[in-house]
């Protein structure tokens, strides 16, 4: 059986270090420490992605995005832009993925569908059902709509991303020293870290919480079988 991640050692270590790191390590690091914290702060969910692939020897999605959206946040910071150019990364990672999602919901192959497979459900006796009942293309149906809706929590994300990032990323004073621009940015890059978590967690869980009511509605409409009957149980 494969280990499971542990949520709270995930949040410590992709939020609470970083966001430690960007708001008290650079005044311990010297000259130009600010910019010493801000590479360790990114550096910190970067390696973890890396050790998580040696262990797993496969890529999780989550991490993946999370690492380019690491490179980008500091490709951005290197490059000195601020305020609207964060705001647009903030946003772009949740749109491009609601794209994706919306654009899979019209191919053979729904997201949503991943969640139908042999490891997670019973998907013999599914089948079994739908044609008994032959309510399989309206079950199709359900799981492009599902899919759809899913690309919605995606593109919610995204707007409320931006607004967050609208508000937290104000702009510096350019007549202010590098060092303090640069501290200002990292506690700025901290704010929407944390924040990001709360602000944009919270409502898509609710979200996601509905999307699996709504799914799992349907197949107990053109089965007639409980979530119990289908969900396989863990050995």
């Amino acid at each position: 059986m494969e280990n499971q991640k542990n949520p709270i050692n995930e949040i410590i270590i992709n939020v609470i270090i970083p966001v430690l790191v960007l708001n008290k390590a650079g005044k311990y690091l010297g000259e130009n420490g600010q910019t010493y914290a801000l590479i360790i702060a990114l550096a910190i969910p970067a390696i973890y992605m890396i050790q998580d692939f040696m262990k797993s020897k496969k890529f999780n999605p989550i991490s993946i995005l999370g690492f380019i959206s690491i490179l980008l946040t500091g490709g951005i910071a290197y490059l000195k832009l601020e305020g609207f150019w964060f705001a647009v990364k903030e946003a772009a990672i949740p749109g491009l993925i609601g794209i994706v999602v919306f654009i899979s919901a019209f191919t053979k192959k729904p997201l949503m569908k991943l969640l139908f497979n042999e490891s997670i459900m019973k998907m013999d006796l599914i089948e079994d059902k739908l044609v008994e009942r032959n309510t399989k293309s309206k079950f199709n149906e359900h799981i492009k709509k599902s899919t759809i809706f899913f690309s919605f929590s995606f593109f919610f994300s995204a707007i409320l991303n931006y607004l967050l990032a609208i508000r937290i990323f104000t702009p510096i004073d350019i007549t202010l020293s590098e060092v303090t621009r640069t501290e200002i940015l990292n506690t700025q890059i901290a704010d929407m870290t944390w924040q990001g978590y709360v602000v944009i967690m919270l409502p898509s869980l609710v979200i996601m919480a509905a999307l699996m009511w709504y799914l799992f509605k349907g197949i107990k409409e053109f089965t007639g079988l409980t979530m119990n009957d289908v969900i396989k149980e863990k050995k």
